[in-house]
């Protein structure tokens, strides 16, 4: 499934500008830990995490994911965000928890 028709069927905000909407969603990843989610995740998952601080858009450049998934209507950073596009990364915020998100993403058969 590809970034767009995840927006599309979740109703999920795209919070930023970027053009890479038509990356492909291969997986899901669930994770707080920085280091924990740059060394076990894996390209073309979407990241679901409840931090929306600069340096999630570092690990998310590192590991190739192709979208931030912002849960639980957590904060998002005005820094984030600018790194975010700068590197062209989507980031989506979803109002339901973690788990819930995850979830989604099961029944849409991420």
């Amino acid at each position: 499934m590809k970034v767009k028709e995840l927006i599309e069927k979740t109703g999920w905000k795209d919070e930023g500008t970027s053009s890479n909407l038509e990356g492909e969603v291969v997986g899901a990843y669930c994770g707080d830990l920085l280091s924990w989610v740059m060394g076990n995740g894996e390209q073309g998952q979407a990241w679901i995490t409840v931090q929306g601080h600069i340096n999630v858009v570092a690990v998310a450049k590192l590991r190739e994911f192709s979208c931030i998934i912002i849960a639980d209507n957590a904060p998002i950073l005005d820094e984030f965000m600018n790194k975010a596009e700068e590197e062209d990364i989507v980031v989506l915020s979803s109002g339901l928890p973690v788990y819930e998100t995850a979830k989604v993403l099961v029944e849409l058969g991420v």
